[in-house]
């Protein structure tokens, strides 16, 4: 191939970066690195006292960034003769989020002051955090008081994962963080930020501002100072640091690559640096997205991707965690919805609760072996809230049908299961507004790595489901988004065709097995309703969220 041309693709994710070095006219991976975060367990800081707590070190985002991208180019070097640093034509960068970051007036964070070096709250706020769901639900009370738009666009209720409730906890519960925090910047934008030199004007993307700050441009961007105002002082001035901010789609760069950063990661200088965008959108890029197509991201908790034309006016969505212009592809609406855990579930059951000591690898083989509807088991998928369509972190897991012989894989297959029949909650909800799901496509570590799920998914969901080529398809989007912000590509169709694509092969339904889940279905849809309506009809509403609350009560005697 002559005078071949390269990208960079990095992606945040929740325990590690990962970087790859791309070639342009092929899509082909010509260098690749993982680098895991050393600070928490796993890069994640939580408390034993109370589950919702999640937060990250930034120093893990740095020593993750140099060290990924000199590691994916000395493998690039090796795997492919014609790669040299001088064809890299552009930097393409996700992360997790909602990862709000409180910084000072010079964009750098907190912790990095020696005042805050051991606050947790002054750390990165990571997407799973759940502390702030008293603040979510005042949120959205209000805002359906006197401003319904606000939660029309974003499912109808605001999240504790989001932004917003986040800044308000923080304010709720250490005063001097909050008070020094000059602002709150989302992981997406900071790390654009810090590599073109724009730590003090970041770029808003509109992937995190839409999807979980209420950003609208039907109501001039961020939510009115003086609503937020009516929550909390500091959320107003959090609003300040946000006055003429204008979010943009990940077509339209960052900035460029400043010398400094240039030369610490050994490329050259002023290379465009996309937007920042939440992993999910970005990978569902690289999955080849596009109207009709439902691109599953599979991981420690499960995102589902869409987009429409913007042409094709959609209705409010209830449950999901917006509709934004823009946030995943230009000229088409952003559909996010998802599922709070998802490989986290099946590794509380083995990492956690240790069946016999049994590894994944194990349960797969044991569970395989048993029909739809042999275990006698039902669960919920609610070991971490429910994020669509209920959006509700107060509610919990749920496992029926347990006996004296019931065995560690038959629980196994029932939390599969559990999570597919929450996935069609989903599908349903997109479909029942005029969203068609004719095809599933799947990527995230836990698509990659069990073919038994994947078939229960498509048992479950009734459609063919394929799987991404990648097994990076989040650090792979990056670099196809780079390739386009450096012009390599003229958009994001033809940089889809070259660069992604999906395996050949197809998981479809097999009739035996759906006949059965259909069945098995509406009975988790039963249990769903009951335990997650907050209708007076239900006699069941109440009793996750009295156990939560007897928990948190009993705790801080």
């Amino acid at each position: 191939m002559r005078n071949p041309r390269y990208t960079i693709g990095l992606d945040f994710g929740t325990g590690s970066v990962r970087c790859l070095v791309v070639r342009i006219e092929d899509g082909a991976e010509v260098g690749s690195a993982v680098h895991p975060y050393h600070h928490g367990n796993c890069g994640v800081y939580g408390d034993a006292s109370g589950p919702e707590l999640a937060r990250q070190h930034p120093a893990d985002y740095i020593e993750g960034l140099t060290l990924s991208v000199t590691q994916a180019m000395a493998c690039a070097r090796d795997t492919d003769r014609d790669f040299a640093t001088d064809r890299i034509v552009g930097v393409g960068v996700d992360t997790t989020g909602s990862t709000p970051i409180p910084v000072d007036s010079d964009g750098t964070p907190l912790v990095f002051q020696p005042a805050f070096a051991e606050n947790i709250n002054a750390f990165a706020w990571l997407w799973k955090d759940h502390t702030s769901k008293d603040e979510a639900r005042m949120i959205t009370d209000r805002a359906l008081e006197s401003h319904a738009e606000y939660m029309a666009k974003c499912g109808g209720v605001y999240s504790s994962e989001w932004y917003w409730a986040k800044i308000w906890h923080c304010a709720n519960v250490d005063t001097e963080v909050s008070r020094a925090a000059s602002a709150w910047v989302e992981f997406a934008d900071w790390l654009p930020a810090i590599l073109s030199g724009r730590e003090r004007n970041p770029s808003r993307g509109i992937c995190p501002a839409g999807h979980k700050a209420m950003y609208h441009e039907s109501w001039g961007g961020y939510p009115s100072r003086d609503f937020l105002a009516s929550l909390h002082p500091e959320l107003a001035r959090a609003r300040n640091a946000l006055e003429g901010c204008v979010a943009v789609s990940v077509d339209t760069p960052a900035g460029y690559l400043t010398p400094e950063w240039a030369a610490k990661l050994g490329i050259r200088a002023d290379l465009p640096i996309s937007t920042g965008a939440f992993d999910a959108h970005i990978g569902a890029i690289a999955c080849g997205i596009r109207p009709g197509v439902m691109i599953k991201v599979l991981g420690t908790s499960g995102c589902d991707m869409m987009v429409e034309p913007l042409s094709h006016p959609l209705k409010d969505i209830p449950g999901l965690c917006g509709i934004v212009p823009g946030s995943i592809l230009p000229g088409h609406h952003g559909l996010e919805a998802g599922q709070a855990a998802l490989g986290d579930l099946y590794g509380w059951w083995v990492d956690w609760i240790k069946p016999d000591r049994l590894t994944h690898e194990e349960l797969t083989r044991k569970a395989v072996r048993l029909k739809p509807g042999e275990t006698g088991l039902l669960a919920l998928d609610w070991n971490n809230g429910n994020r669509t369509v209920i959006v509700d972190q107060h509610l919990t897991g749920l496992l029926v049908g347990q006996t004296l012989r019931t065995l560690p894989e038959e629980v196994y297959r029932a939390l599969i299961e559990a999570t597919a029949f929450g996935a069609k909650i989903i599908l349903n909800r997109f479909e029942e507004y005029g969203v068609k799901v004719e095809e599933i496509i799947t990527t995230g570590g836990v698509a990659h790595k069990n073919p038994f799920i994947l078939q229960i998914y498509a048992d479950v969901m009734e459609r063919p489901v394929r799987i991404a080529r990648s097994d990076q398809a989040c650090a792979l989007g990056a670099a196809i988004v780079a390739a386009v912000i450096s012009g390599a590509h003229p958009d994001f169709p033809s940089a889809q065709k070259v660069m992604g694509g999906v395996e050949t092969g197809c998981y479809l339904p097999q009739p035996e097995n759906v006949l059965i889940y259909r069945e098995l279905f509406q009975l988790y849809k039963d249990m769903h309703d009951a335990f997650g309506t907050s209708k007076e009809s239900s006699p069941l509403r109440h009793v996750m969220k009295r156990l939560i609350k007897i928990r948190e009560e009993t705790r801080s005697c």
